[in-house]
């Protein structure tokens, strides 16, 4: 085999059916893993077995979906499989390749995409560049009455590429001509830029495997076990990828939940797991149900919500702890007195020993979240947003991540269009327009249109003089990155760099308080520090390059780091909340027309409404409090409102009403205890 098994993993930690899930080793396997049943925990021991059971290690491929799951799953192989057993022949560690589905397909590109017409230093597009080249292109088509929306158009684009012309339902034929039109155009140019998006990504290695079949032969070789995780977030474009690589050696193994699919508003398709046996007739199926989450009543009350979904793979979650408490359910007048309720139930719960750090509140959208807010800001109770503007979405570290593209890619014309003149360089906007007028007309990148002296003749002396000033900065700096070696101080150095091109005295400048222009300088740096661990393994170049792939392949599913602060409640979307679990939950505005959402029922949705609450219902692990109002603010005026009907559909056995519970006066018992708790706390 090439290598040397050095180990042997425990298998009795396991339970009966997560042991059968790992040691099924050949062959396609469905896990179902209801929600907390020890997913990784099985994944991850898969893989040891695999390793354990002569399969080189190389050889295996596990995908998931976030690059935070990935690096927790790196761990934990890490941590079961020691390195001598990850060595090839040569003495080499190869360890599994564990990443997500963009992560996998940039590897497969950056090998083989020169077969496409690239080269093979890509950049990636994020979301704010693929906006931009749209703007670019839209400004420039004038279609007589029509409403151009670059963003609606944008989003439209994207989701033509996850689900093909299903994503035009219901759509205006001159939209779905136009939309078109523009996607012919933005693929032309960004292939011009030698960039591709992030939708690109997965599609490109599908154009590559279907137009090349010895790249497909070289991957199918190397990924012979392959194991997904959360399948059925899978959209249709994942799904053909995993039947490519698959396929042929059938060794697949996906691992998932239907009753936990809430993405199809992002092209998530339930259908690839449903579904499965029509492309893998002798799948073995096991089933994950002993919970290690939550009490019995919260699952009882999970289970039969989740019944109410005709078309699901039964499964019926169980626990070995205790019953334990009743859920409270209370109704409230308005927003603000569900906000206060549960703020001060927090509180009493505090009192009674529960920190704020094991209190969540989940609500269906981002709006519910004010009167939230502003209840726990009155009552000083610290908390974390889950959401809200993203660290890479700030001006200044846009700048930044503009300069190190351009670095990168000097034909990059969105970000070299964002530089050029920040800080200021006597490159005026109507300057930069007529550079951009030239480069399309000669079909030439901007920064191909600065280093061309004939077609400078137009401007002004000293404009020239700009132009030609800052096609060497950006010439001689990309020479001077090249010519270093492993080592280099780059973090330092571009740290040195901006400041020299005046950037940082720019930003004092032009912002309101010196405070807020030291802030944003303390961003730069602070970003540039995650630059450090690059540079001990990769030229300058190439520590760029990955350092912003990272960037872009984690924020585009939202990641940014989400370290909690030290006791704090935390307010979290039920979307953003899969995954996650908190002691005590408060599940708030559960109403019709907020879950199930308005929506649900005119696109037919309905299921995936249910199966977004039986995932926030199943986040909690001790006690669960759900909430509505008789009314809500509506459009300025306070609309009158009715409970969800999922709320009829938790068996009444399983609940509280609890709409005075916080208002009852405690007994002498309870508040000796309460004021013990309050002393313990102090001392």
């Amino acid at each position: 085999m090439g290598f040397r098994v050095s180990f042997v993993i425990d298998l009795n930690s396991l339970n009966p059916q997560q042991r059968e899930a790992v040691t099924t080793i050949r062959g396609p396997v469905m896990i179902l893993a209801g929600a907390g049943t020890g997913k990784t925990r099985v994944i991850t021991y898969r893989v040891a077995n695999l390793i354990e059971n002569g399969v080189p290690p190389w050889k295996i491929l596990a995908v998931t979906f976030t690059n935070k799951a990935a690096r927790e799953m790196q761990e934990r192989v890490a941590a079961l499989v020691p390195r001598d057993s990850c060595k090839n022949e040569d003495g080499k560690v190869q360890r599994p390749t564990i990443c997500t589905f963009h992560s996998l397909c940039v590897r497969i590109l950056r090998r083989y995409i020169d077969r496409l017409g690239y080269k093979n230093n890509f950049v990636i597009y994020d979301e704010s560049d693929q906006l931009g080249v749209v703007r670019k292109i839209v400004s420039h088509i004038h279609a007589e009455g029509e409403k151009l929306d670059p963003k609606a158009i944008h989003a439209l684009m994207s989701k033509y590429k996850n689900n093909g012309r299903d994503a035009f339902l219901n759509q205006p034929e001159s939209l779905i001509v136009f939309t078109e039109h523009v996607q012919r155009l933005y693929e032309s140019a960004l292939k011009a830029y030698n960039a591709v998006d992030f939708d690109d990504i997965i599609l490109l290695v599908l154009k590559l495997f279907n137009e090349h079949s010895d790249a497909l032969e070289d991957c199918r070789r190397r990924y012979q076990y392959i194991m997904v995780d959360e399948y059925q977030d899978t959209n249709s474009s994942q799904f053909q990828l995993v039947n490519l690589l698959a396929g042929e050696h059938r060794n697949l193994c996906v691992v998932g939940d239907d009753d936990q699919s809430i993405y199809g508003w992002r092209g998530a398709q339930i259908s690839n797991l449903l579904d499965l046996e029509k492309f893998y007739p002798e799948v073995k199926i096991v089933k994950l149900e002993q919970n290690y989450r939550s009490t019995n009543i919260i699952l009882k009350a999970a289970n039969k919500v989740i019944q109410k979904n005709v078309r699901r793979r039964v499964k019926n979650l169980w626990s070995e702890q205790e019953t334990g408490e009743l859920i409270k359910l209370a109704t409230y007048d308005n927003a603000e007195e569900e906000a206060q309720g549960v703020v001060d139930q927090i509180e009493m719960d505090r009192i009674n020993g529960v920190p704020w750090q094991k209190q969540a509140i989940l609500f269906r959208t981002n709006q519910q979240s004010r009167p939230i807010e502003t209840a726990l800001r009155k009552t000083k109770i610290r908390y974390n947003l889950i959401g809200g503007q993203s660290f890479f979405d700030r001006s200044e570290i846009r700048d930044l991540l503009a300069y190190i593209k351009t670095l990168i890619n000097p034909n990059d014309d969105i970000n070299l269009l964002r530089i050029a003149n920040t800080p200021p360089r006597g490159l005026s906007d109507v300057s930069m327009e007529r550079l951009l007028g030239i480069s399309q007309e000669k079909n030439k990148s901007v920064f191909g249109v600065m280093g061309d002296d004939a077609l400078l003749e137009p401007f002004f002396q000293r404009t020239k003089l700009s132009i030609k000033n800052f096609h060497e900065l950006i010439t001689s700096t990309r020479n001077m990155l090249m010519a270093k070696e492993v080592g280099f101080q780059l973090s330092d150095w571009l740290d040195g760099f901006l400041d020299d091109q005046g950037l940082y005295n720019y930003i004092r400048r032009v912002e309101k308080t010196a405070e807020a222009g030291d802030m944003k300088i303390s961003n730069i740096r602070q970003m540039l520090k995650d630059l450090e661990p690059y540079t001990t393994k990769h030229s300058p170049m190439e520590a760029l390059q990955e350092f912003l792939e990272e960037i872009t392949l984690d924020n585009e599913f939202g990641e940014e780091e989400k370290d909690q602060k030290d006791k704090a409640v935390t307010l979290i979307t039920m979307h953003s909340c899969k995954g996650l679990e908190y002691p005590y939950v408060h599940i708030v505005g559960l109403e019709e027309g907020i879950l199930p959402h308005n929506r649900s029922k005119l696109e037919g949705t309905l299921d995936e409404e249910r199966r977004l609450f039986y995932v926030a219902i199943t986040r909690a692990k001790e006690v669960l409090y759900l909430s509505h109002c008789t009314s809500r603010r509506q459009y300025g005026q306070l609309m009158p409102c009715h409970p969800s009907q999922f709320l009829l559909e938790i068996p009444q056995e399983l609940v509280e009403r609890s709409d005075v519970f916080m208002r009852a006066v405690p007994t002498q018992e309870t508040a000796q205890n309460i004021f013990d708790n309050i002393f313990s706390q102090l001392s």
